[in-house]
């Protein structure tokens, strides 16, 4: 997989040798498809819908009023992550160098290995 986008909160969008592109949500721990080619997936990112869906425009928006503006190599965290049920009480945002969020992510998702 190759990267070829991310959203600000950490969420990757990955292109296969096969040139179909996925979004990782690192908060769900989930990966599934949302377009055949690097090209229908610019062509859709343009769109309103998918720049909401995929890129969270709006919460992005108000995160960076709250001076929440992550660079190329951060993403916006959150105290408690969003896998778990206790993040919908009061969760607290901050700027987090994506490897350690996604380092942090996949320890927080994984199964358990019998």
């Amino acid at each position: 997989m190759t990267l070829i986008a991310k959203n600000a909160f950490g969420d990757l969008f990955l292109r296969n040798e096969q040139g179909t592109i996925f979004q990782l949500k690192i908060g769900a721990g989930k990966l599934h498809e949302i377009a055949n080619s690097e090209m229908q997936f610019r062509e859709l990112a343009e769109t309103r819908e998918k720049r909401e869906e995929w890129f969270a425009e709006s919460e992005e928006t108000a995160s960076a009023a709250q001076g929440l503006t992550p660079n190329e190599n951060q993403c916006i965290g959150f105290s408690v992550p969003l896998v778990f049920a206790e993040s919908r009480s009061t969760n607290t945002p901050f700027v987090v160098d994506i490897y350690i969020m996604l380092g942090f992510s996949e320890t927080c998702t994984a199964k358990p290995r019998h």
